[in-house]
């Protein structure tokens, strides 16, 4: 069923016992992460940030921070969760979610992963080869939270390095992914942080080919997770926080089903 309308209310997800810890537990997030048991389970992919930054608190961010692939961490994942759970037939797993390394041979068992701030990632050449081996098998990326030039040539750099000759390729509101499961007509989306950035959407496909398979999804001059995140709270427009919950469950559906 196709639902066109999110009703956010605030306490939208209350946190569940112990999140507290896993909200503070410390730079080694590997210790929370749940055993594989067939249910989509949330993936971040971690990374060495290219500043170097480690532990929490680097931006003074509500969760996460310090090492940029956490931002906005656990609030945004719970939250997604719970409106892919009541919205849609996904059975998310909904006790925890996980952080693997993109040469973590874990990671091919789940068929999502999310990266938050790739304009500060530095990928090893194993990790490069892991991710590259994730995406040709099948895995979805989706790229989210960087803004500005100087993000887009780190991340460019980085993409070089998991697929040489890759040509990310603007995607308008009529592409498959935008009506998996809502219906999008309009992709004008404000950054919540910067004034004035308005999100772009670009597509890698396989082989450079718009016809074949989209491998990831760029939220660029974006911040969906900021979206999420902040949703029970008041601080940002409820309709810009529907929108990004649509983008997040199309992106998931989407990839679940292609």
């Amino acid at each position: 069923m196709r639902l066109y309308a999110l009703v956010l209310l605030p306490a939208l997800v209350i946190p569940a016992a112990g999140e507290a810890q896993r909200w503070y537990g410390g730079s080694d997030y590997t210790e929370f992460n749940v055993p594989y048991d067939g249910r989509f389970t949330f993936v971040r992919l971690s990374f060495t940030p290219i500043s170097g930054m480690r532990g929490f608190g680097g931006r003074g961010r509500r969760g996460g921070g310090g090492l940029y692939w956490d931002h906005d961490y656990p609030h945004a994942e719970n939250h997604l969760n719970k409106l892919l759970s009541e919205l849609t037939d996904v059975s998310p797993y909904m006790e925890g979610t996980n952080f693997l390394g993109a040469d973590d041979p874990e990671l091919t068992k789940y068929p999502i992963a999310y990266v938050s701030e790739p304009g500060h990632w530095v990928l090893s050449d194993a990790e490069a080869e892991g991710l590259r081996n994730y995406v040709l098998k099948g895995g979805f990326l989706i790229f989210d939270d960087f803004a500005g030039d100087r993000d887009w040539m780190v991340f460019e750099e980085g993409l070089q390095q998991v697929l040489p000759d890759v040509r990310p390729v603007h995607l308008e509101f009529t592409h498959e992914i935008f009506h998996s499961f809502f219906d999008i007509d309009s992709l004008e989306l404000a950054h919540p942080n910067y004034y004035g950035y308005y999100a772009e959407f670009w597509g890698v496909f396989e082989d450079n080919d718009p016809d074949k398979r989209l491998l990831a999804i760029i939220n660029y001059n974006a911040d969906i997770g900021d979206y999420w995140e902040f949703s029970d709270t008041g601080w940002l427009p409820i309709p810009l926080s529907n929108e990004a919950y649509k983008l997040g469950i199309n992106y998931i559906v989407y990839a679940m089903t292609h």
